[in-house]
């Protein structure tokens, strides 16, 4: 199950990725926004985090203008890991380097054409473990001494 969450300047984006995980038959649970009214990005991403902590949702895809400040508010709880993505390298990258559980969009900079491969190489990729997975324990570490939940 894939959390889904944007702002206003992502909420065109989200609705096309929500075709194409429809067409694919990937499950999502949209958190919002749903409409292009303005509003806060925290409000999604904590959504999205928060659902990903309980298990009700595997993964999250967050989307902003940028994807930098969603990424910002996934990446303060605990067990999440979001990278922000412009391409598939960065995408293929940060699953299989460090994980990644969440993907931050930004919608200012990609069409529906742009995102589904990032979406398509992130989904399929595979963490590699090994000397990564050293990394992904020290990031661990770090957040047991820092992160209350």
């Amino acid at each position: 199950m894939i959390a889904l969450g944007c702002d206003h300047g992502g909420y065109q984006l989200k609705e096309e990725i929500k075709k194409y995980l429809t067409e694919k038959e990937i499950p999502y649970k949209d958190f919002g926004t749903c409409n292009t009214e303005r509003t806060d990005y925290p409000i999604y991403a904590k959504a999205v985090a928060e659902s990903i902590q309980k298990k009700e949702c595997d993964l999250g895809i967050l989307i902003c203008k940028t994807g930098l400040g969603m990424s910002i508010v996934a990446n303060k709880f605990k067990g999440i890991r979001c990278a922000s993505c412009f391409d598939e390298a960065t995408a293929k990258q940060a699953k299989e380097h460090s994980n990644v559980n969440v993907l931050a969009l930004p919608a200012d900079y990609l069409t529906i054409s742009k995102a589904v491969p990032i979406i398509r190489i992130w989904l399929a990729s595979e963490f590699l473990n090994g000397r990564y997975a050293d990394r992904l324990q020290m990031i661990e570490d770090i957040e047991k001494e820092n992160m209350k939940q």
